[in-house]
C-alpha cells in the first residue's frame, strides 16, 4: 500500500437523473447520481422501498452472476451493477450515491456511454481527503478450472486492463482489447455494448429474462441457423417488421462500433466488477476469457489480500529526524529507570496516539538468562515496553506527570508474531480505543521490527497520583 497519496478523492458537483428500462425486468427505471462524502465509495439506494435501504458496492454482497453482477444485502437486490460502476471508475470518481426506484439500473444502449455522459454533465469536484490506492507489488491470479478463465494482476505504473476472449464460434472467434490509461475509458471503452448469441437470446426469451431488451441495446451474434419460427418470435419480441442477418454474422439491428466490440465490452465488465473491491488499483489486469463469475471471484480474492495487507501494514518513520522526546525528556514523565526503562524515544504524540522507539542491544541484562547462546527479548518485556510508551500518552494529559504512577489493569488479544533479537529497532504505535476517562487508558498497540509486525495487544492501564 502507498503511504503518500497525491491525488485527492472526488465526487460529483451536483445530482443528475436519467431514465430508461431495466433489461431483465422490463421496468421503467429512474436513476439519480448524487454526491457522496469522502471514503464512502460507491453505494446504491433503493428509493422505492421502505426506509430507502443502502447496498454498498461491495464484492461480498455478490449473490449471482447470471446475466450480470447482482448484489444483495438484507434481502434487497441490485441487478446488473457493472455498467454503472464501470462509468464511475472510468471517470475516476471515488464517492457516489446511486439512487434507483427499481432493482436494476436502466440498460440504456447496453454500454456505459449514457452513464458517463450524465456524470460528466454533473461535473467532478475534489474532496478534502487523499485517494487510497492499492499498489500491486506481486503477481496475483485466479483460475476457474472448469472454464479455463483466468485473471492475472501484475505490477504496473497505472491501472491497465487487457481482455482476451474466445467463444469457440466462427462468427465471433478470438478477440483482444486493451486499455492502457484509465483516462481513455470514455473514448475507447464506454460505448462498447453488451452482446448475446442467438441461442442465449432464445433461452432468455423463453424464460422471460429479457423483457426490457430491444435490438438497440444488444449485439446479437447468430451462431446457428435462424429458423422461420425463431425469426417470427424475434419480430414480436423486439417489435420489428423484419429481421435479417448481416454478412458479418450479426442481426441487422445495429452497426458495430468496433470490430472487437465484444472484447471491449468484456473489458468494461471487468472494470465494473473490480470496482466492487472498493479500492483503486495500480496494476495491470490481464483477463483471459473473463466473465462475471471469474471477475467477482478474483475481486473477492484481491479484497481479502488488501484487507490483510492493511491490517499488517507497517508504518514508516524517519528515525534520522530529532525525536519529539529523547531519553532525558522521557525520564521526566515516566517513573521507570534503567534497567527497566524500555523506551528510548518518542517519535509522535497526539491526543489519541503515541509512537515510541527502543533500540535492542546485547547489553540488555535480560539476555544473560534469556537465553544463553540464543538471545531473544522476552514477550512480557515487549508488552512492558509497549505499556511504557502508552504511559507517555496518558501521563501527557496531566500537568504534573512526575506525581503519578501507571498500573496495568488488563491485557487482551496479545500475540507474538516474530522473535525480537539483539540489533533490532522496535517501533511501538498505540492508539486509543476509547477516550481517556478518570485516568484510565484503553489502547490498541502494535510493535514492529525490520519492517514486520512482531507484537500486538490491547492494553488497559490507569494512572494513580502518589503525592
Amino acid at each position: 500500500m502507498s503511504d503518500t497519496i497525491v491525488a485527492k478523492q472526488t465526487t460529483i458537483a451536483k445530482e443528475i437523473t436519467l431514465k430508461g428500462v431495466g433489461l431483465h425486468t422490463g421496468q421503467e427505471v429512474v436513476l439519480t447520481f448524487k454526491p457522496a462524502p469522502v471514503n464512502q465509495g460507491y453505494a446504491f439506494c433503493r428509493v422505492d422501498l421502505e426506509d430507502k435501504p443502502i447496498i454498498e458496492a461491495d464484492v461480498n454482497y455478490v449473490v449471482n452472476t447470471q446475466r450480470g453482477t447482482n448484489l444483495q444485502k438484507n434481502g434487497v437486490n441490485i441487478q446488473t451493477s457493472e455498467h454503472v460502476l464501470a462509468a464511475c471508475v472510468g471517470l475516476e470518481i471515488d464517492n457516489l450515491l446511486i439512487e434507483l426506484n427499481a432493482p436494476e439500473p436502466p440498460i440504456m444502449d447496453g454500454s456505459s456511454k449514457f452513464f458517463v455522459e450524465a456524470l460528466e454533465a454533473a461535473g467532478k469536484v475534489e474532496q478534502d481527503a487523499d485517494r487510497e490506492e492499492y499498489i500491486v507489488n506481486d503477481i496475483i491470479s485466479y483460475v476457474d478450472e472448469e472454464t479455463g478463465s483466468e485473471i492475472i494482476l501484475m505490477p504496473s505504473d497505472e491501472y491497465q486492463v487487457t481482455t482476451m476472449v474466445d467463444f469457440g464460434t466462427k462468427v465471433l472467434g478470438t478477440q483482444n482489447a486493451s486499455l492502457q490509461h484509465i483516462s481513455d475509458f470514455k473514448e475507447e471503452i464506454s460505448d462498447s455494448r453488451t452482446f448475446s448469441f442467438l441461442h442465449e437470446l432464445e433461452m432468455l426469451l423463453e424464460h422471460g429474462l429479457i423483457k426490457g431488451g430491444d435490438l438497440n441495446n444488444a449485439i446479437v451474434y447468430v451462431d446457428k441457423e435462424l429458423s422461420e419460427e425463431t425469426m417470427e418470435r424475434l419480430k414480436i419480441a423486439f417489435n420489428k417488421d423484419s429481421i435479417a442477418i448481416k454478412p458479418n454474422g450479426i442481426l441487422d439491428n445495429l452497426t458495430l462500433h468496433y470490430a472487437n466490440e465484444a472484447a471491449r465490452h468484456k473489458l468494461l465488465d471487468v472494470i465494473g466488477d473490480l470496482a466492487l473491491i472498493g479500492t483503486r488499483i495500480r496494476g495491470k489486469v490481464i483477463a483471459n476469457k473473463p466473465g462475471h463469475f471469474v471477475n467477482t471471484q478474483f475481486a473477492k480474492k484481491l479484497a481479502k489480500i488488501i484487507k490483510l495487507e492493511r491490517r499488517n501494514k507497517v508504518p514508516t518513520y524517519d528515525l534520522d529526524q530529532p525525536p519529539l522526546m529523547d531519553i532525558n525528556q522521557i525520564m521526566k514523565i515516566l517513573p521507570h529507570r534503567p534497567p527497566f526503562l524500555l523506551v528510548d524515544r518518542i517519535i509522535e504524540l497526539s491526543d489519541t496516539h503515541v509512537v515510541g522507539m527502543k533500540n535492542v542491544t546485547m547489553n540488555e541484562p535480560f539476555f544473560n538468562g534469556h537465553f544463553p547462546g540464543a538471545p531473544v527479548m522476552p514477550g512480557v518485556l515487549q508488552v512492558e515496553a509497549i505499556a511504557q510508551t502508552g504511559g507517555i500518552l496518558v501521563l501527557s494529559t496531566v500537568p504534573d506527570p512526575e506525581n503519578y504512577l501507571t498500573y496495568f489493569m488488563k491485557m487482551d488479544n496479545v500475540k507474538f508474531k516474530r522473535q525480537v533479537l539483539p540489533g533490532d529497532t522496535l517501533i511501538f504505535r498505540m492508539e486509543l480505543v476509547t477516550p481517556i476517562r478518570r485516568g484510565i487508558c484503553h489502547m490498541r498497540a502494535k510493535a514492529y521490527a525490520n519492517g514486520k509486525l512482531v507484537t500486538e495487544a490491547e492494553l488497559m492501564a490507569q494512572i494513580v497520583k502518589v503525592k
